[in-house]
């Protein structure tokens, strides 16, 4: 079986979301189900790339304006998906971080070729594709395939959040549910890295999170993120943030049970940083980062 044919779990015969102002009446002909089917295709299009790039010898990386990595394979793997999206999805819209946005926002694809990029260059396992649709800036389906794991996760609104491991084959997709830890003081916590914090000039408040925690590890990129909706992982936490890094991540997260907002509590992929946790947790981690920010900026103006 291809990774294409996995069985949409949970479905719903009626998810169509017909698009409010749309620019084509095609668009809403098209379900989530189907939408979500053509996520994963698009999935298995990027991993026969991404996984015979990684670790190649001739590997080609170059620096972007804003001082980023990128290499072949991430151009290679959006080209693809914005070619097979321009045949099965003319009228939708795309944001991808490789070439920007085109067309319509009332439906738009949103990807990130290969999440993790500078691991990806250096030979680290933690990296996958992103794919998500967003209609009217809300994320809808969301999957993250992740061929150097041998791992798939994916969602799509209102059936549920799933996963498949190579490792098993013919096993059933495992339904994801996050943690019902309720205390901070119990909670696991992943972020990026410290320097993403510093630099971003919200050291403190990692500081102050991580002693309000039992444990801290910044496992990084989108494994953070699954490892809490498979319910191992209780809060992740990131600054510096674009719509296609977040975006796939949403739905999954919240399909799995959990909450997904801005690190300032603001709903969807759109503000610059994440905060996602197993929703239990959220207010409280809401408030550390409020009350350390709130200090910080107190003793910058006193200081």
């Amino acid at each position: 079986m291809s990774r294409a044919e996995i069985t949409i779990l949970g479905s719903v015969t009626d998810a169509t979301i017909p698009p409010r102002n749309s620019a084509s009446d095609e668009a809403s002909t098209y379900s989530l189900d189907d939408d979500l089917a053509l996520a994963i295709e698009l999935a298995d299009a990027a991993d026969a790339i991404s996984r015979d790039r990684f670790t190649a010898m001739d590997l080609v990386v170059t620096t972007k304006p804003d001082r980023t990595p990128v290499t072949d394979a991430d151009q290679a793997v959006e080209r693809a998906i914005r070619a097979l999206l321009a045949e099965r999805r003319p009228n939708d819209g795309i944001l991808g971080e490789e070439y920007g946005t085109a067309g319509s926002t009332v439906r738009q694809w949103i990807i990130d070729p290969i999440d993790g990029t500078a691991g990806f260059l250096r030979g680290v396992q933690i990296w996958g594709t992103l794919i998500s649709l967003a209609v009217d800036g809300i994320p809808v389906v969301g999957v993250v395939s992740s061929p150097a794991l041998g791992k798939r996760w994916w969602a799509r609104a209102g059936a549920g959040a799933w996963s498949s491991d190579e490792r098993t084959p013919d096993a059933a997709p495992r339904r994801l549910q996050v943690s019902g830890v309720p205390t901070l003081a119990d909670a696991s916590l992943s972020y990026n890295s410290i320097q993403q914090w510093d630099q971003t000039g919200h050291l403190e408040e990692l500081v102050v999170l991580s002693r309000s925690v039992w444990r801290t590890r910044a496992y990084g990129d989108m494994w953070s993120y699954m490892l809490l909706a498979e319910g191992v992982l209780d809060i992740v936490a990131e600054f510096d943030l674009k719509p296609y890094d977040m975006s796939a991540l949403a739905p999954i997260v919240q399909e799995a049970g959990g909450t997904f907002t801005s690190a300032d509590g603001l709903e969807g992929p759109w503000h610059g940083s994440s905060l996602a946790t197993n929703g239990l947790l959220h207010a409280a981690t809401l408030e550390v980062l409020r009350a350390s920010a709130a200090g910080t900026a107190g003793t910058a103006r006193h200081g």
